[in-house]
């Protein structure tokens, strides 16, 4: 069983940062791939950012290009998604996910496996 645990959500001023932590533990050996989503009051899930586990290939949605950045700490088994000129767009509830197989990295059903999510609320 792969388990993942967010941190790091808040409430930030437009134009401020902050920095997401997702928690790895379990069965991770068949990780594939590793990704977040985020999920705003009364929208659909949508993709953020993802990372191919074997080569490090990066993917980001077109509204945050630029802003954020998706990385991996394999010292803490972590995986972190850096937030700059932060919007209030932007604000949402956070999840991390883990793709244990093949599929879309941008797809929020290629993933098998969710964290409970973390709160991101950016004021204007």
């Amino acid at each position: 069983q792969v388990q993942l645990v967010e941190s790091g959500g808040g409430l930030v001023q437009a134009g401020g940062s902050l920095k997401l932590a997702c928690s790895v533990s379990g069965r991770t050996f068949s990780r594939t791939a590793m990704a977040w989503f985020r999920q705003a009051p009364g929208k659909e899930r949508e993709f953020v950012a993802s990372f191919r586990w074997n080569d490090g290939t990066t993917y980001y949605a077109n509204s945050v290009k630029g802003r954020f950045t998706i990385s991996r700490d394999s010292a803490k088994n972590t995986v972190n998604l850096q937030m700059n000129s932060l919007k209030p767009e932007d604000t949402a509830v956070y999840y991390c996910a883990v793709m244990l197989g093949m599929g879309s990295l941008v797809a929020a059903s290629s993933y098998d496996k969710w964290g409970q999510g973390t709160q991101v609320t950016v004021s204007s």
